[in-house]
């Protein structure tokens, strides 16, 4: 009789924690874990964030590094989902991945179609403009009459300049491509842009150099983002990120990839 009491309240407690784990485990997580994979969205053309390099053909960038850390903290693979910021709603409403890594800002205009993350990345606009011009060495020469700010149309950043520069002229085009045309056209003197974007130009080219501002100008948070509603699945992503954040493995990806400047730790 004893026997089969310990045995009957062994079986009650496997129970109780089989249910409590499996409340702690999002729908989300679980259906990774039986299919053993992780789908991540991600932007190819996004240099230091995710990036396909066309030397080698390999994706990197921090967030490429944040995923496949990800991945192995869960115990299952990777796989990586093509996708941009036009297909960013899209991607997450029909379910062809399970989170988007790829610097998405924190905007009021996408909160009703997904969930953020904390902030592991944060920038404020910056200029990128050409090695050749003389009139514009620091943030100060740009807001100048006769010189010309590019920025993209229906961008945030479209705002913010023009209600930076008083002085300057600002220029606005459709596609961020259109930007660097106007810029090493002559027709502009600068385009305006992220941290990651702007260190790409300076970097990748022989004619562009970014400008830093005096201080933040609009900085925007950068998040992960997770379907709309599944807020257990995003309290899963947030415990990632605050270990990431917690044991420094996020602060070395940041310097790995050159964006300590505008890494989040807290």
């Amino acid at each position: 009789m004893c026997h089969l009491l310990i045995r009957t309240t062994a079986l009650v407690l496997l129970t109780t924690l089989g249910h409590v784990n499996q409340t702690v485990a999002s729908d989300r997580s679980e259906r990774i874990y039986a299919s053993e994979e992780l789908r991540v969205c991600i932007w190819p053309d996004y240099f230091t964030i995710t990036y396909r390099n066309p030397r080698t053909n390999v994706l990197e960038g921090i967030d490429i590094d944040m995923a496949k850390a990800f991945a192995e903290h869960m115990g299952v693979k990777l796989k990586f989902v093509e996708s941009s910021f036009s297909k960013l709603v899209t991607n997450l409403k029909e379910d062809n991945c399970d989170i988007a890594m790829h610097g998405v800002g924190v905007r009021d205009t996408r909160r009703p179609h997904m969930e953020f993350s904390k902030p592991y990345l944060s920038s404020g606009i910056y200029a990128v403009g050409t090695k050749g011009n003389k009139r514009i060495r620091n943030w100060v020469d740009i807001d100048k009459h006769g010189n010309v700010a590019v920025v993209q149309k229906g961008t945030y950043m479209e705002s913010v300049t023009k209600a930076t520069f008083k002085n300057a002229e600002v220029a606005v085009v459709d596609s961020f491509k259109a930007r660097e045309q106007e810029v090493l056209s002559g027709r502009g003197d600068v385009f305006i842009t992220d941290y990651p974007y702007g260190t790409r130009m300076a970097k990748l080219t022989d004619w562009a150099v970014l400008i830093k501002p005096n201080f933040p100008i609009a900085k925007t948070n950068y998040a992960y983002a997770v379907p709309k509603g599944e807020t257990e699945w995003l309290s899963e992503v947030d415990e990632f990120l605050k270990k990431m954040k917690e044991t420094g493995q996020l602060a070395a990806f940041a310097t790995k990839n050159g964006l300590d400047e505008i890494v989040v730790l807290y």
